[in-house]
C-alpha cells in the first residue's frame, strides 16, 4: 500500500497528458480541495498511506453534506468526486500492468505456489486460501495448472456467490461396479475476503453477486472492499460475511495451522479472527514477516508464545527478502518431480516462442 500511495502523488501532480490520458484525481481538484476545506493531498499525514486519506475525505464529505452552508454543500460534489477518482485509481492498478500486457512472470510465481500446494498428502483435508487482494492471479495460476477449486460461485454460464458450495466436495469414481469414489487430490478453497475485481452486483435472484469472464465497464462499482476506515463494517455485509464466517471457521478448528504471507496485520477485522485462534491452544501461526513491520507485529513477538513463528531475513541479492513470496517460492515450498519436469518444459516453450518472436520481428 505504500507503493501505492507513492504512485499516486506522483500521478497527483501530473498532468492527464503525462498519465497516458487516465485522469484519477487532476492537480485543479487538488487545488480546489486544498483552497475551500484547507485539506491537502500531498500533506505528510495523508501522501503515504491511501486508507488514511480516504478517512480525510470521507469525514469531510459527511460534514459538507450535513453543513447548512451554501457554499459547504457544494463542495462535497467535489469530495466525492475525489474519493471515486482514488477508488478508479485503486481498481486501474489492479487491473493493468505489465501482466495485462503478456508478462507472465507473476502468474508463474503463483502457478508455482499452487503446484506445490497440490504436493500434499490426498490424505489431508482440502487446504484453505484466504487473501485480501482484488486481482486475479491465484485464479489464473490455479485454471493453468488445471488446479480444482472452489471459490464460492456456482454455475457455468452466470457464475453467481452461494457460500453453500464451501461445503461441498470434488471427487473421483474409482471403480464403476461397485461405486467407489475418492476425493481428488490437490483441490483448494479459496476464499476472497474483501472482493475482486471481476465481481459486481446485479440487483435480482437470489445470489445476486455474479462473477463476470467480460471486461467490467470501470465506471461500475466492483463488489470490492476499498482502503476505507469503514472496512470493518463493510465485511459484515454479504458476500464477505459468509467468507469471514468461513475464515473464522477454519481458525478456531482444533490443531488449525494458519500460515501468513504478504499481510501485514494492518485490517482489524482480520486480526480479530487471528487473536481469536490464538485463545486456543492447539492454534499455530507462521508468519512470514519482519516482527519490526508494525506494533501489531512486535506485540506478537514479544509475547514469546511458541505457537507464534516468525520467518523473515534478507536474500543473498539485494531486494531479496526470505518472507517475499517469490522467496517462498522459489527457496521454501516443496518442489515434486512431476512439477520440475513441468517447470523444464514451460521454460523452454517460453524459449522457443521467444525466440521466434524476436525472428518475425526481425523480419518485419
Amino acid at each position: 500500500m505504500r507503493f501505492l500511495a507513492e504512485e499516486f502523488q506522483t500521478l497527483l501532480a501530473a498532468e492527464p497528458a503525462d498519465n497516458g490520458g487516465e485522469v484519477f484525481v487532476c492537480p485543479a481538484q487538488k487545488d480546489e480541495l486544498h483552497d475551500k476545506l484547507g485539506i491537502d493531498l500531498s500533506a505528510d499525514d495523508v501522501k503515504g498511506n491511501l486508507e488514511r486519506m480516504m478517512e480525510v475525505l470521507i469525514n469531510a464529505h459527511q460534514f459538507c453534506k450535513a453543513s447548512g452552508k451554501g457554499e459547504l454543500s457544494s463542495v462535497a460534489t467535489l469530495v466525492d468526486q475525489i474519493i471515486a477518482g482514488i477508488k478508479k485509481f485503486v481498481l486501474y492498478k489492479c487491473t493493468t500492468g505489465p501482466f495485462s500486457n503478456g508478462d507472465e512472470s507473476v502468474v508463474a510465481q503463483y502457478r508455482r505456489f499452487y503446484q506445490s500446494l497440490a504436493t500434499r498428502s490426498r490424505g489431508l483435508a482440502p487446504p484453505w486460501v484466504f487473501t485480501t487482494n482484488y486481482d486475479l492471479f491465484n485464479e489464473r495460476a490455479m485454471d493453468r495448472s488445471g488446479i480444482p477449486y472452489s471459490n464460492g460461485f456456482s454455475g457455468t454460464v452466470e457464475r453467481r456467490f452461494n457460500p453453500a458450495t464451501y461445503r461441498l466436495a470434488l471427487a473421483e469414481q474409482l471403480d464403476i461396479t461397485s461405486r467407489r469414489w475418492a476425493a481428488v487430490g490437490g483441490f483448494v478453497h479459496f476464499c476472497k475476503l474483501h472482493g475482486s475485481v471481476n465481481w459486481t452486483e446485479e440487483e435480482k435472484g437470489l445470489f445476486p453477486i455474479r462473477e463476470s469472464h467480460s471486461p467490467l465497464d470501470p465506471s461500475t462499482d466492483r463488489v470490492m472492499i476499498y482502503p476505507t476506515p469503514s472496512k470493518q463494517t463493510a465485511s459484515f455485509g454479504s458476500p464477505y460475511s459468509d467468507m469471514f464466517r468461513e475464515f473464522q471457521r477454519q481458525v478456531v478448528q482444533d490443531q488449525s495451522v494458519l500460515i501468513v504471507m504478504g499481510y501485514s496485520f494492518a485490517d482489524e477485522h482480520v486480526n480479530n479472527i487471528i487473536f481469536q485462534g490464538l485463545a486456543l491452544p492447539g492454534f499455530r501461526l507462521v508468519a512470514f514477516i519482519d516482527p519490526e513491520m508494525n506494533d501489531i507485529t512486535r506485540e506478537l513477538s514479544a509475547l514469546g508464545d511458541p505457537r507464534i513463528w516468525f520467518v523473515w531475513g534478507d536474500g543473498k541479492q539485494a531486494g531479496q527478502k526470505a518472507h517475499y513470496f517469490d522467496g517462498i517460492v522459489n527457496h521454501l515450498l516443496p518442489t515434486s518431480a512431476d512439477q520440475e519436469i513441468d517447470q523444464t518444459i514451460e521454460k523452454a516453450l517460453q524459449t522457443l516462442l521467444a525466440k521466434q518472436q524476436d525472428k518475425e520481428n526481425g523480419e518485419g
